[in-house]
């Protein structure tokens, strides 16, 4: 959950930064901009308040450089461009009254001209289009020469904006610095944010993972986060606590119950082998009633196995799966014999975290549902593998197999397949295996056996589960 709402977090911060940031790096660009018009507008206005008195010469003749005012106008202009290293000049509409370096001269096109005529109308350049740390590399600024109402002349400078373009750069990088400084924190604020929210969720989905795997103990830990989370917290403990108790309200009473009728079971069973002595030898209802007294005493046995295999806590221990299947094998070889089945074990030694009485419980009723359906002169093979997670016994069989439709229900409690109705059982030795596996992490899958049966696959970790 954190790897979805934390980009969602970064883009909207990173858009809230960049909404603050990029207005205010314009504003930092024009700011100094602004400054270096104002600065330069001042100079012009000094150079036109001098160029006011110089006197001006007969139309279409050329400047006298006798004049003394003339002459201070252009001293001043060439201090001033040597000293800053800016253009700088006062032009006639068709004349020029001191400029300054001397070979300089306005553009027929272009901002210096485009500002020449602003100005030749009375207008100062207070607007000039703004100076990016990319692109033009010069200032243009004029003002007019007014005397006595009349624009005589204009003051033009042209000045490199190399200066202006460092500091608007080092502007924004102080700017840029400080909002990567703005989003590590951000970051960091929203990194303890959304674990101190999710914390509580992470622990409820452990909490629901372990419950569901058949750890019922399992409780949230009311601590941190939000106050919704914290409730919700309790809320869960208590609802887990319910549903344990009324599971274990369950198991009492299968337990309770198969233990109770179990003796008037066996009362029964006795009255009915002394009442088969007063009739006749090969009764059909007698053998009937034997036959269906014996079958529901294997019911209420493998009932109270049943509650207790999903009521006990696995022993788990590192145990030599190979060794244990092995034994398992040879206890099931004179059954498979009487049988015509040959039962074939490849077990080398592995090791396995398994309750190892559990297993070998779960691993009896594999083999002996395997024995049940294999038909004489076929095999039955148990055979262990291993890899870094997992260690695997698989049992093969050649007998009828189950449909797709089957397979999803084996394991199901008092499930039978409908074509094994006539076969010996009770329908819950698949349901206690299950059961016995699940309490020390291990699992047991069906599948199709080709070109016929079953293949069972009895799973157990090679490590603690949950460590």
């Amino acid at each position: 959950m954190r790897a979805r709402l934390l980009p969602l977090l970064i883009v909207l911060m990173a858009a809230v930064l960049l909404a603050l940031g990029v207005p205010l790096a314009v504003s930092l660009a024009a700011a100094q901009q602004q400054k270096v018009v104002v600065d330069r507008i001042d100079d012009t206005a000094r150079f036109a308040s001098l160029a006011q008195f110089v006197t001006d010469p007969p139309k279409g003749s050329r400047v006298d450089s006798s004049d003394e005012r003339l002459n201070t106008l252009g001293r001043e202009l060439i201090k001033y461009n040597g000293l800053y290293g800016i253009k700088v000049g006062v032009f006639y509409r068709d004349n020029i009254m001191a400029k300054a370096p001397a070979d300089w001269y306005i553009p027929v096109k272009g901002e210096a001209r485009d500002a020449f005529e602003e100005a030749f109308q009375s207008r100062r350049s207070h607007d000039p289009e703004q100076v990016w740390p990319w692109q033009r590399d010069r200032l243009v600024v004029a003002s007019p020469v007014i005397r006595d109402g009349d624009v005589i002349a204009v003051v033009v400078t042209d000045s490199p904006t190399g200066q202006m373009r460092s500091k608007i750069l080092r502007g924004w990088l102080v700017i840029g610095a400080g909002e990567i400084a703005a989003m590590i924190l951000a970051l960091s604020a929203a990194l303890r944010l959304t674990g101190w929210v999710l914390r509580p969720v992470r622990v409820l989905d452990a909490t629901t993972h372990d419950i569901a795997t058949g750890r019922l103990k399992s409780r949230v830990a009311v601590a941190g986060g939000p106050p919704e989370l914290r409730r919700l917290a309790r809320s869960f403990n208590e609802m887990a606590d319910n549903v344990e108790d009324v599971l274990e309200q369950q198991r009492a009473f299968v337990a309770d119950a198969s233990h109770q009728l179990r003796n008037p079971l066996s009362a029964l069973l006795l009255r009915i082998e002394l009442l088969a002595l007063e009739l006749p030898e090969g009764n059909e209802e007698i053998a009937s009633v034997r036959t269906e007294g014996k079958r529901l005493a294997q019911v209420l046995d493998d009932l109270l196995d049943l509650a207790l295999a999903e009521h006990a806590e696995a022993d788990l221990r590192l145990t030599d799966i190979g060794e244990l299947t092995a034994e398992r094998v040879a206890s099931w070889s004179p059954l498979a014999d009487d049988k015509g089945v040959r039962l074939v074990g490849t077990c080398p030694a592995t090791t396995a975290w398994a309750d190892p009485v559990a297993l070998s419980s779960a691993l009896d009723a594999v083999i002996d549902n395997a024995l049940k359906f294999t038909p004489e002169g076929e095999s039955v093979e148990v055979e262990v593998a291993s890899n870094g997670e997992v260690s695997t016994i698989v049992v093969t069989d050649l007998g009828p197999g189950l449909s797709d439709e089957e397979l999803t229900r084996v394991g199901d409690r008092f499930w039978r397949s409908p074509g094994h109705q006539n076969v010996k059982g009770s329908g819950l030795g698949l349901s206690i295996s299950r059961a016995l596996l699940s309490a020390g992490g291990g699992t047991i899958a069906y599948e199709h056996h080709e070109p016929h049966g079953l293949k069972v696959t009895v799973s157990v970790p090679r490590t603690v589960p949950g460590a």
